[in-house]
């Protein structure tokens, strides 16, 4: 059993939510981290420190307190630069999400005040994404195919729910400007073969970008080992608050690209007909930027480096062979991505025959206190193609145990009695 390896019992009396007693004396069972996570006290009490003892706008005032959060803001960017393996701390953008960072990419491509080869985009140029992809991954590049005339293809999905690559070279060729796919399924929990992909979009020439919402939180992810261009994920998967995202890239690339917005801080100096723009990652951080969630974002790094990565991800490893056995007793379930825990991430979506995943989530919740996610996970296309409206999800994380996996099961048992 993974928790006698792993001391779950100990990280979780650093989440205080995770002691709350629901109404009804039900204990919190929470199988929604794909959504958001809990957070760690340590997060908690450096935001709120922060605000009581060292707040100020940064970048722009010398006072104490100024010195105080710029200083904790920049340490934030520092330590999320070596969480990921960056190159360099310049290579990384705060943005307020991972949809913010993606869109920042999508908008570089085809804008005429880009002069870079690699970002100028028109008719008879492809992007490429795949089936699987979160709706951030799919609406800003039809918007950017919409806004240049570019051709948007995609891979297929699997009936096993893994990405199909029978028709790489043929999707992937000389005409496709990037590539951009998620690492981690937010449906499926399939990790997916970047290296494969990358390989066949450097022969061609094409950028490559990945969605690691997913996949930072959970496991190792060194940038410069995966050799991508860009990567978007967001602190509020990671232990870490909402409003908070990052976008590395290759510095290289991030200097060719236009700004995405413009306003205070991003700016070198300004005239009334023109303006010069501030070195990388400033030029892409308009106005006041979210202060306190980039710290919270450097305790969250802080927090999980302490646990280990590894540790994490071999604990979800656990939870996920347990899970997979533990639903097959349930009459009916069918999981919706890879029956087996490899290269596959702590994410469970299932249907049971005759019963709303709606009602699924409803029951859980009023009778058990089981938190679930329930819908198609902004990921509609991909429920689409397995001909099904919406899923079921559990999503795992450094904080649940066998036990809860257990009290899923038992729940799920009653659902189906009480639709009998």
């Amino acid at each position: 059993m993974t928790d006698s390896v792993f001391d779950v019992e100990r990280i979780r009396k650093d989440f205080p939510i995770l002691s709350r007693e629901l109404p009804g004396g039900r204990p919190l069972v929470y199988l929604d981290s794909g959504n958001s996570s809990q957070k760690p006290a340590h997060v908690i009490n450096t935001m709120r420190d922060h605000l009581e003892q060292h707040y100020s706008n940064v970048g722009r005032a010398l006072h104490v307190l100024g010195s105080e959060s710029t200083e904790a803001y920049e340490g934030a960017r520092d330590a999320v630069a070596a969480f990921i393996g960056a190159p360099g701390r310049d290579e990384v953008v705060f943005t307020k999400n991972a949809s913010e960072a993606l869109n920042l990419v999508a908008y570089a491509f085809g804008n005429p005040v880009g002069t870079d080869e690699r970002f100028r985009l028109g008719p008879g140029d492809e992007i490429v994404i795949s089936e699987m992809e979160h709706h951030s991954n799919i609406v800003p590049w039809q918007l950017l195919a919409q806004r240049t005339g570019a051709t948007l293809r995609w891979f297929p999905v699997t009936d096993e729910g893994r990405l199909d690559l029978s028709g790489l070279d043929e999707l992937v060729t000389e005409r496709t400007k990037i590539v951009s796919i998620v690492h981690q399924s937010n449906v499926l929990g399939t990790v997916n073969p970047v290296a494969d992909v990358l390989a066949r979009a450097r022969r061609v020439g094409a950028l490559m970008m990945l969605d690691a919402s997913q996949s930072v939180p959970h496991r190792p992810v060194d940038v410069a080992a995966l050799g991508v261009d860009f990567v978007a994920f967001t602190g509020h998967k990671m232990v870490g608050p909402s409003g908070i995202g990052v976008l590395w890239g290759r510095r290289e690339l991030l200097e060719a690209m236009p700004p995405f917005l413009g306003g205070g801080e991003m700016i070198e100096a300004v005239w009334m007909d023109h303006s010069t723009f501030a070195p990388v990652p400033h030029k892409f951080e308009a106005g006041t930027p979210p202060i306190v969630e980039a710290i919270g974002l450097g305790a969250a790094v802080e927090y999980l480096t302490g646990v280990g990565m590894e540790q994490i991800r071999r604990h979800e490893h656990d939870l996920t062979v347990y899970g997979l056995e533990a639903l097959a007793e349930v009459p009916g379930m069918r999981i919706i991505g890879p029956a087996t825990a490899e290269e596959r991430g702590g994410t469970l979506s299932f249907t049971i025959p005759g019963i709303h995943p709606h009602d699924v989530g409803q029951i859980l919740d009023d009778r058990f206190g089981i938190a679930v996610r329930v819908g198609h996970h902004c990921a509609r296309p991909l429920h689409l193609r397995f001909g099904i409206p919406a899923t079921t999800r559990a999503s795992f994380y450094l904080y649940n145990t066998t036990d809860e996996i257990d009290a899923l099961v038992r729940g799920l048992h009653h659902v189906q009695k009480v639709f009998g």
